[in-house]
């Protein structure tokens, strides 16, 4: 399971989310269809288990 930020961020753009604003740290990503948001705090190397598996859930990837 990826925890790092930027690994995080990078996979969400491969699969079509995009950045729609910064605030401050925090990245918040959009996908056309989807209603929810995923915010994700950057940089930073590694994020707490409890938010990579709400990321996960958001976004609709499998627990590895």
């Amino acid at each position: 399971m990826l925890n790092n930020s930027a690994d995080i961020i990078r996979r969400l753009e491969r699969e079509g989310w995009q950045c729609v604003r910064v605030a401050g740290s925090h990245h918040v990503f959009k996908k056309s269809g989807i209603r929810d948001t995923i915010v994700v705090p950057h940089p930073k190397k590694a994020l707490g288990p409890g938010l990579v598996l709400k990321i996960y859930k958001q976004a609709g990837w499998p627990r590895d």
